[in-house]
């Protein structure tokens, strides 16, 4: 029952990366101008890793779906749906495989991760410091997307267009959302323990 919750999660993650290359590589026309504007989005890195991750947990391979990183990208996809809920959504009108990868990337696997990782993943793994190991990663991509941003012009959010809006509003954003990480993080560490303890 577990090793198919999490393969249903891996699916759907797959199906959204393979709709959205679809319709990017329609515009394009080349497939690493296309995989290059991809990799610009935090929503793609983050499906691209919960798909391994929980596709790895789905074949029974724990040596790669290992307790921290599970948790890791159950929080990083959750980062992914509320901030398009709260910030982007309807920014840009989509239609067709545009529009049916939005509802997969930025709204299916958002509730099915965790819902997967609630059911799918081993518990009473995760430690203390794990919360903080997983803010390395949205502050990695943070660091990444305003380089690009800044060398190309064109950044993958609007809220990391400093040049638009100023330091003040980047930092801002970036505050806030690494409290809010950080503190989803040690809830997820306080349940681990708990439904460990229960099980």
């Amino acid at each position: 029952m577990s090793g198919a919750v999490a393969g249903i999660v891996s699916l759907t993650a797959w199906a959204g990366l393979a709709v959205q290359f679809a319709a990017t590589l329609a515009v394009e026309q080349s497939v690493p101008a296309t995989l290059w504007i991809l990799v610009h989005f935090f929503t793609i890195v983050t499906n691209l890793l919960l798909a391994i991750l929980f596709g790895a947990l789905a074949l029974g391979r724990r040596d790669i779906a290992t307790p921290g990183r599970l948790g890791g990208i159950t929080l990083a996809i959750l980062l992914v749906g509320i901030v398009y809920a709260l910030l982007l959504t309807g920014l840009h009108p989509l239609r067709g495989g545009a529009l049916i990868a939005d509802g997969l990337l930025h709204k299916a696997t958002p509730v099915l991760a965790p819902l997967g990782w609630l059911v799918a993943a081993p518990k009473g793994g995760l430690t203390r410091r794990d919360p903080w190991l997983w803010t390395l990663y949205p502050l990695a991509y943070f660091a990444y997307a305003l380089v690009r941003g800044a060398v190309e012009g064109r950044f993958a959010y609007p809220f990391l267009d400093f040049p638009a809006h100023g330091w003040t509003h980047v930092a801002v954003h970036a505050v806030v959302m690494a409290a809010g990480f950080v503190s989803a993080g040690h809830l997820l560490l306080w349940l681990d323990q708990r439904l460990s303890r229960i099980r």
